[in-house]
């Protein structure tokens, strides 16, 4: 298996969403890694580290996404891994519901959330975002 962090999905992986069946309910689960220090691409001076600069992100884009109708499941550090190997865990999971694939698409690429995701590009090193959908 090879796993790949990155910031912003492909063109392709958004398309590939987007042609989801309108099913409802879709859950996204975020693996997420930090800098050690924020990065801002406009160069300011910053002290805070990439999880201090991530939080000013998520304080602005979880009443974001329940502001249009989704629901943040969980929140929480990773801990110790219990089955299987990896190289490097990530530091933080988050599941975040939105009411479709559509819906996702639509604020992940809104130009509001790009206006405050200055600080989720600032202080991530990378992501996995997996679409889940409940079988149950």
């Amino acid at each position: 298996m090879n796993v790949e962090n990155a910031v912003y999905p492909k063109s392709t992986q958004l398309a590939a969403l987007m042609a989801l069946p309108e099913s409802g309910p879709i859950v996204m689960l975020n693996l997420l890694k930090f800098r050690d220090r924020a990065e801002y691409k406009d160069g300011r001076a910053t002290t805070l580290t990439g999880r201090e600069a991530y939080m000013l992100y998520g304080e602005q884009m979880a009443p974001f996404v329940i502001a249009r109708g989704g629901k943040m499941h969980f929140t929480g550090d990773m801990g110790t891994l219990a089955i299987g190997t990896v190289g490097e865990l990530w530091d933080m999971v988050a599941l975040m519901e939105y009411p479709s694939a559509k819906a996702f698409v639509e604020i992940a690429t809104s130009q509001d959330v790009a206006a405050f995701g200055v600080h989720r590009e600032a202080g991530m090193a990378g992501q996995l975002l997996i679409q889940c959908t409940q079988r149950i």
